[in-house]
C-alpha cells in the first residue's frame, strides 16, 4: 500500500496518465484542480480542499451530476438522457483544465492530446489518458483532424470538446467527426457554415432586420477590387478575416496608401489560423464599445439568453479585460440585445453555446451586429459568475441530448464580474509576446473552482415584464469570489507555437465598485519571473479613474496610454536595501538557532566586520548605476547605505533573515517588512523584488573579469534590427546590398500566432541579413543591419 505522501495521494487520486510522471503534479495545483465544486459546502466557506482529501475527490465529483447544486438535477430521471462516459478535449491549456474539472465532477472520463512540446503540461496531467499527436506547429498536431480521430478510436473517447481556438469553429472537423459517429460538443456544421462566415452571418442578421455596419461581405477577394470597396466606405476601415476570431486576421486602415500592405497581412494571418484568407471590409467605428451576449440552445428548439458582457478595452484587437453584466446598459437596451441574439441563433438552428458580437457606438447609442462565435468564449467564467451556472455542465448536458434546464426568465443576474487575462507579454512594448521558462509563479488564493451559488439570491421579474428583463439584484448577501482558471505551473515552459495566455482570474462581487475592488486586491498578489506578463498594466487598469468610472470603449488604452504606461519610478531606497539584502544573507545566512559557529566570536582576513558594496543598475540600461553598502554590527544586525540618482539614505540597526529562499524578512526605519526577491542567473543576474503591490527588476552587473573575457557588450548599431522576441521568420524581404528606405519592411515574424512587420530604422543599405524564413529566432538575435546613409547615399564597397 502506498504510504500517505502528496506524492502517493496524488498517485491515487489522479489516474495512469500516458508517459507523464504523476509526481510532476505541485501539492498546489492538486489543492486548486482537486477542490470541491462551490456547491459543496467546503467551497461555500472557501476553504481549499487539502492534498489529504484529493482521494475522496473521484467518488464525491461522481455523485454530483444528481446534486441539488446542478442546473439539471430538477430533470425526471426517467427523461434525462446519460452523460458520455468519455471525451476527448482537442485543445490545451487552460481551456483543456477548465473542461477537465467539470468532467471530472459529472464523473465523465477525459482524454488529452498534446503536442511534442506540451507532453509535461498541465492538462496533460490532469487527463484520465493523453496521447501525443505531433510536433509543436499547431498545423502539424492541435489542427490535425485525422490524429485526433485516430486518439478517439483508440481510447474510446464517444465525443470532443473542441474549447476555443484550433478547430473549435471548424465546420469539416464538425462533419467529419459525425460521420465517424463521434458527437461534437458544438453546433451543427452547418450553424458554424453559417454564422462562423462573417460575411454570410451579417447577410442573415440583415434579412432579419438587425443593423448592420456598412461594408462590403460579398465573396470577391481581388485586392484591386477590395481597395475599391474600402474608398466607397470611406477610411478608416477594417479588414477582418472572414473566419475565425481572436484578433486574427484583423487590421485597421488609416489611408489608402496603407491597403494593400494591411491586406496581405492580414489575409497571409487568417491563412495560417484558420485556413482560410478571405476578409471582408467595414467601416471602421471610432468610439465602439464590444458587446456580446451569450446564448444557449438545446436540440429540441429552445434557446436562451444568459446575458452580456462587456469586452470593449482591448490591445491588438484582442480582449484583455472583461465584465458582466456590461455597465451602463438599460434594461431595454439589455432586452433588445438578448431578443436579438436569441433570434440569430434560432435563425440557424443553434445548438450549444454560443456568443453573439455587436459593436456599440458611443457617439451614436446604436449598436450593430458584429458576428456570432460559434463556441464557448475565453471569457465565459464572468456569464457563469452573475449566473451560478456551469456552462461546460451544460454542454455536455445539451450534446448529450437534454434539454435546457431552465427558462430565460429563470435565468438569474447576480451581482458583477470581471476576467483578466494573465498574458506572456510585454505592454510597454506593444504588448508584443514573450516566452521562456515560468521560474517562479505564486498566484491569488481562490475561493472558489467554480461559480457561487446565486439562485437564492436572485430576484424573479415583476409580472408582465419582458422575459429578456430581469432583476439585477445588487443587494445580495454573497461573500465575494476569487476564482483562477490555470493552464501552467510554475516550471512551465511558454513557448512560441501558441497563444500566450498564462491563466485568467476572475472575481465576483455585489456589484461593479466590490468586484473591481477585488480584482486590484488579486492582481496584488500575483508574483511572475521568467516571462514578461502584463499583471501591473492590469492593475493599473483596474485602478484607472475613467475605467472604475466605466467609461469604456475598444480605444481606451491608446485614449489613456499616458495614465497607463506612466514613466517607471526609480527603485525606492527600501527596494535597494531588500536586494542587497538578499544577496548578502544569501551568501551568509543568519542562523535561525544557536550553534557553535554562530556563536563563537568570527575572524576574519582583514577584521571581524563583514562589509560589502554591491553595484546594482536599472533594467533601463540609460537609468543611473545604484549601489548599496552593507555592513555588519554586533547582534546580527546590519547598516545599509543606498544610494540613487535622487540621493542617499541610510538604514542603521537593521535586524533581517531569509524566512524563504525568495523572501527577506526584515525591519527598515522601524517598519518591519516582508519581501520576495527571485533571482534570475545569467552572466547580469537579475533580481526580481516584489515589494507590495510593484514588481522592481534589478540588475547586478557582471564582475570586471567576466567582461574580460570578451562577448557583446554593448546594444545593436544604429541601423541593426534584433528579434524583439522569439520567432518564427515568416518572411525576409530584403536582401544583401539592397537599399531600403527608413520605414520600410524588411522582416515578418510570427510568435504566437501574431505577425510583427520589422521596418528598417534608418535609410542606407543593407550590409548583413542574419535570418531565413522559416528559421526559429531568439530574442535579441541580429535579423538585419543597415549601414546609414551620411551626408547622402551610403557607400557602396566591392
Amino acid at each position: 500500500m502506498l504510504p500517505n505522501t502528496p506524492r502517493s495521494i496524488a498517485a491515487r487520486a489522479l489516474p495512469r496518465i500516458h508517459r507523464v510522471p504523476i509526481g510532476r503534479l505541485s501539492t498546489a495545483a492538486l489543492a486548486q484542480y482537486l477542490r470541491p465544486v462551490a456547491g459543496s459546502a467546503a467551497s461555500r466557506s472557501g476553504l481549499p480542499l487539502s492534498v489529504a482529501q484529493a482521494g475522496n475527490v473521484r467518488t464525491q465529483s461522481r455523485a454530483f451530476a444528481t446534486a441539488s447544486d446542478s442546473s439539471f438535477a430538477t430533470l425526471q430521471p426517467s427523461a434525462r438522457k446519460p452523460l458520455f462516459d468519455k471525451i476527448l478535449i482537442a485543445n490545451r491549456g487552460e481551456i483543456a483544465c477548465r473542461v477537465i474539472r467539470t468532467a471530472r465532477k459529472l464523473g465523465v472520463k477525459t482524454v488529452a492530446v498534446y503536442s511534442e512540446v506540451d507532453a509535461s503540461s498541465l492538462h496533460v496531467q490532469l487527463a484520465d489518458e493523453a496521447y501525443c499527436i505531433g510536433p509543436a506547429p499547431s498545423s502539424e498536431s492541435y489542427l490535425r483532424i485525422d490524429k485526433i480521430i485516430d486518439v478517439c478510436k483508440r481510447s474510446g473517447a464517444q465525443a470532443v470538446h473542441p474549447g476555443y481556438g484550433f478547430l473549435s469553429e471548424n465546420a469539416g472537423f464538425a462533419e467529419q467527426l459525425a460521420r465517424e459517429g463521434i458527437v461534437f460538443i458544438g453546433p451543427p456544421a452547418s450553424a458554424i457554415v453559417s454564422m462562423g462566415s462573417k460575411s454570410e452571418s451579417k447577410n442573415i442578421m440583415s434579412a432579419a432586420g438587425v443593423p448592420v455596419v456598412p461594408g462590403y461581405h460579398g465573396t470577391n477577394q481581388d485586392p484591386g477590387f477590395l481597395q475599391q470597396e474600402a474608398s466607397r466606405i470611406g477610411y478608416p476601415v477594417l479588414i477582418k478575416a472572414v473566419h475565425g476570431g481572436g484578433g486574427k486576421g484583423m487590421r485597421t486602415v488609416n489611408a489608402a496608401s496603407e491597403f494593400h500592405e494591411a491586406l496581405d497581412s492580414a489575409q497571409r494571418e487568417a491563412r495560417k489560423s484558420f485556413g482560410n484568407a478571405d476578409v471582408l471590409v467595414e467601416k471602421y467605428i471610432q468610439r465602439p464599445r464590444h458587446v456580446e451576449v451569450q446564448v444557449f440552445a438545446d436540440q429540441l428548439g429552445d434557446c436562451v439568453s444568459l446575458w452580456e458582457r462587456d469586452c470593449s478595452v482591448q490591445r491588438r484587437n484582442q480582449k484583455i479585460i472583461e465584465e458582466a453584466p456590461a455597465p451602463g446598459l438599460s434594461p431595454e437596451l439589455r432586452a433588445d440585445l438578448s431578443a436579438k441574439a436569441v433570434a440569430a441563433a434560432k435563425a440557424v438552428d443553434y445548438v450549444g453555446a454560443g456568443t453573439v458580437e455587436f459593436i456599440f457606438d458611443n457617439d451614436t447609442e446604436k449598436f450593430y451586429f458584429m458576428e456570432m462565435n460559434t463556441r464557448l468564449q475565453v471569457e465565459h467564467p464572468v456569464t457563469e459568475m452573475i449566473t451560478g451556472l456551469d456552462l461546460v455542465e451544460w454542454q455536455l448536458e445539451v450534446a448529450s441530448g437534454n434539454p435546457l434546464p431552465l427558462t430565460q426568465s429563470s435565468i438569474p443576474l447576480v451581482g458583477h464580474a470581471f476576467e483578466a487575462r494573465i498574458y506572456a507579454e510585454n505592454p510597454r512594448n506593444n504588448f508584443l509576446p514573450d516566452s521562456g521558462q515560468l521560474l517562479y509563479l505564486s498566484t491569488p488564493e481562490p475561493t472558489h473552482i467554480f461559480a457561487p451559488s446565486v439562485a437564492e439570491h436572485s430576484l424573479a421579474p415583476p409580472s408582465g415584464s419582458n422575459e429578456f428583463t430581469p432583476v439585477v439584484n445588487t443587494s445580495a448577501a454573497l461573500a465575494p469570489v476569487v476564482r483562477l482558471e490555470q493552464g501552467f505551473e510554475q516550471g512551465a515552459q511558454i513557448g512560441v507555437f501558441y497563444d500566450p495566455m498564462i491563466a485568467k482570474l476572475v472575481v465576483h462581487g455585489r456589484d461593479r465598485t466590490e468586484a473591481l475592488r477585488m480584482l486590484r486586491g488579486a492582481l496584488e498578489e500575483y508574483r511572475v519571473v521568467g516571462v514578461a506578463t502584463n499583471v501591473e498594466f492590469l492593475r493599473t487598469l483596474a485602478g484607472n479613474e475613467a475605467f472604475v468610472r466605466a467609461e469604456v470603449e475598444t480605444g481606451f488604452i491608446p485614449k489613456h496610454f499616458d495614465e497607463l504606461f506612466p514613466p517607471i519610478p526609480e527603485p525606492s531606497h527600501e527596494v535597494l536595501a531588500q536586494a542587497a539584502l538578499f544577496v548578502v544573507l544569501r551568501e551568509n545566512p543568519v542562523p535561525t538557532s544557536p550553534s557553535p559557529w554562530s556563536t563563537l566570536t568570527s575572524r576574519r582576513f582583514g577584521g571581524d566586520v563583514y562589509e560589502r558594496t554591491i553595484a546594482i543598475q536599472s533594467e533601463d540600461t540609460s537609468a543611473p548605476p545604484m549601489s548599496a553598502h552593507v555592513q555588519s554590527r554586533p547582534g546580527g544586525l546590519f547598516d545599509i547605505t543606498t544610494h540613487t540618482a535622487s540621493g542617499i539614505h541610510t538604514f542603521r540597526g537593521v535586524s533581517a533573515h531569509l524566512a524563504s529562499p525568495t523572501s527577506v524578512a526584515s525591519t527598515l526605519d522601524g517598519v518591519r517588512r516582508r519581501t520576495t526577491v527571485v533571482a534570475q542567473p545569467g552572466t547580469a543576474e537579475r533580481l526580481h523584488v516584489f515589494d507590495g503591490a510593484r514588481k522592481t527588476a534589478l540588475v547586478l552587473p557582471p564582475p570586471a573579469w567576466v567582461l574580460a573575457l570578451g562577448g557583446e557588450v554593448g546594444g545593436a548599431g544604429k541601423g541593426a534590427l534584433r528579434a524583439p522576441m522569439p520567432s518564427v521568420v515568416v518572411e525576409v524581404r530584403v536582401a544583401v546590398g539592397e537599399r531600403v528606405e527608413a520605414g520600410q519592411p524588411v522582416v515578418v515574424l510570427e510568435s504566437m500566432k501574431t505577425e510583427t512587420v520589422l521596418r528598417a530604422p534608418v535609410a542606407g543599405v543593407v550590409r548583413a541579413v542574419g535570418c531565413s524564413k522559416g528559421e526559429m529566432v531568439e530574442e535579441g538575435r541580429e535579423l538585419v543591419d543597415v549601414e546609414e546613409d551620411v551626408g547622402g547615399e551610403a557607400e557602396v564597397k566591392a
